[in-house]
């Protein structure tokens, strides 16, 4: 029988829940590194928006601390050890509008560069049953834990960032069967209350 991990979410605070597998499967339109159920929380202010779009938003790319949750901490969603992470990637801008059209034609470029094109800085936690949770686009050397360390659901991993395949600020997060994302099975998630949808913000205390 399949596995479903229940995590906890990964954060504090008002996230909007993008590319999730309640709406579609595969929820990125790939099943390229074991993506098929991954999803995407983006951080947003006490109003439940991002970054204020102006007329330079649309012709320009725009710093990626211009968004109010770049550095916003993120949190391990489950206990486990951490076996895998990456720190030294420098965070980008950000595109949106015209920008944001631009960066899409290079995504098959960084697709085909690897995982670690996509994913940025990363964290990736084993769990008891030897499944792996990764959480990616962290902010440059925000990375708090260690590789063989053991941590707990809400303990500090890292900053929320904008490396990897980012076009703002946002967290990735994916279930694997294993380390290596290559041979990887894709696993299902779930989080307190069930699989939030596109669109949903969510209020984690």
């Amino acid at each position: 029988m399949p596995i479903t991990l229940n995590l906890a979410y990964p954060f504090n605070g008002r996230w909007l829940t993008q590319n999730s597998p309640a709406n579609r499967v595969p929820s990125h339109g790939t099943t390229l590194y074991a993506s098929t159920f991954a999803i995407d929380f983006v951080p947003v202010d006490d109003s439940g928006r991002t970054a204020p779009l102006t007329l330079a938003s649309l012709v320009y790319p725009e710093p990626a601390a211009r968004f109010p949750g770049f550095g916003r901490s993120v949190l391990a969603p489950v206990d486990g050890i951490i076996v895998a992470l990456h720190d030294s990637e420098p965070d980008h801008a950000a595109f949106r509008g015209l920008p944001s059209i631009r960066y899409a034609l290079t995504q098959a470029r960084r697709a085909a560069a690897g995982w670690l094109a996509l994913a940025g800085n990363h964290v990736m936690i084993r769990t008891h049953n030897g499944s792996v949770v990764a959480l990616c686009h962290l902010q440059h050397h925000s990375v708090r834990v260690r590789t063989g360390q053991r941590v707990d659901a809400g303990q500090l991993l890292a900053g929320c960032g904008n490396t990897g395949n980012s076009t703002e600020p946002h967290l990735h997060l994916q279930a694997i069967s294993g380390v290596d994302v290559m041979s990887a099975s894709a696993l299902s998630i779930t989080f307190p209350g069930g699989l939030p949808r596109n669109g949903t913000i969510i209020d984690a205390q």
